[in-house]
């Protein structure tokens, strides 16, 4: 997906000068100079620590566009828009009317259908079943009822279940030694749950900023509920594909001892390890591919049309 797709622009890192022309936005680093077409630019995401120089507030916010600031884990901290300017309010409310279930059900009947997807993958890989009797047929059913359950409070419960299952499904995978059998809260005490949240919170980051792009907001879920709830839902189904194939491949291969440390309280990981886990991720997480995923959540709330999720 082309950069320029999307209405907004996201400038990340540290270090780089950010000015602007009569026609475009100017971005200065170490890898040289890039040109952005003011006109394409609806909202402009500020990550991480930068020099901003006024003229592009004065010129972006004059065009009628938005920038919003957020900290190195794409976190935002606050925002500038143009008087009497209100997209986020104009959205938000669009998602505050819309039911809840609709898109708690796609959710979560995608991310167990890909989850499950990724299980035959392996299987086919290891040539040998992961599954025990009765598990199949429970997965696919969980998918089949999702669909039919009215409360929140049931689907939530289904898609935990069957979630659950697939990290007990995957650790089976695993040499027993590093101590994985399922997804466990925070402080974790064995390595893959350690990577499996550092993928994650990358993940995140990354999901995040298109959330805050895209004027949504990120407090509002469906099936999770709290602080960042939406971006924790529209997660569900990208970290089966993104972060678990490279991280539970890792795993398989084999984590050397001297890569981490536990303790009775937690889990630390070595800088190599963590490096190593970052230059996968960078292959396996497409930002473009997120923003468009992104985007097409937001114009199924605006259009009110059936929310997709591609394989």
């Amino acid at each position: 997906m082309d950069s320029h797709a999307v209405p907004w622009l996201v400038i990340k890192g540290f270090g780089s000068h950010i000015k602007a022309d009569s026609v475009s936005l100017i971005v200065q680093d170490r890898g040289g100079t890039n040109r952005y077409p003011l006109r394409d630019i609806r909202h402009l995401l500020i990550v991480g620590g930068h020099h901003l120089h006024t003229s592009v507030v004065n010129t972006l916010l004059k065009g009628g566009s938005v920038i919003t600031f957020c900290d190195a884990d794409g976190i935002p901290t606050g925002m500038l828009q143009p008087y009497g300017s209100t997209p986020d309010a104009n959205i938000r409310s669009i998602q505050a009317a819309t039911p809840a279930r609709r898109y708690a059900v796609t959710i979560a009947t995608r991310t167990l259908q890909i989850q499950r997807l990724h299980v035959e993958q392996l299987e086919a890989e290891l040539q040998r079943s992961i599954l025990y009797e009765g598990e199949s047929d429970f997965l696919l059913d969980a998918v089949k009822e999702i669909e039919y359950l009215v409360k929140m409070d049931e689907i939530r419960r289904l898609f935990k279940l069957g979630s659950d299952m697939y990290y007990e499904i995957m650790g089976r995978t695993l040499d027993p030694s590093l101590g994985f059998r399922r997804r466990t809260e925070r402080p974790h005490i064995d390595p893959v749950n350690a990577l499996l949240s550092l993928g994650y919170a990358v993940l995140y980051g990354i999901t995040g900023v298109a959330v805050v792009g895209s004027h949504l907001d990120p407090d509002r879920g469906v099936l999770h509920e709290g602080a960042g709830s939406l971006i924790y839902d529209l997660l569900e189904p990208l970290k089966p594909r993104c972060v678990d194939p490279v991280i539970f491949s890792m795993a398989r291969g084999g984590i050397p001892e001297a890569n981490y440390e536990c303790t009775e309280r937690r889990c630390y990981l070595s800088d190599d390890m963590t490096s190593e886990l970052m230059e996968k991720l960078h292959l396996s997480i497409v930002p473009d591919r997120i923003d468009e995923y992104i985007l097409n959540f937001r114009d199924a709330l605006i259009n009110n049309t059936p929310f997709q999720i591609r394989s």
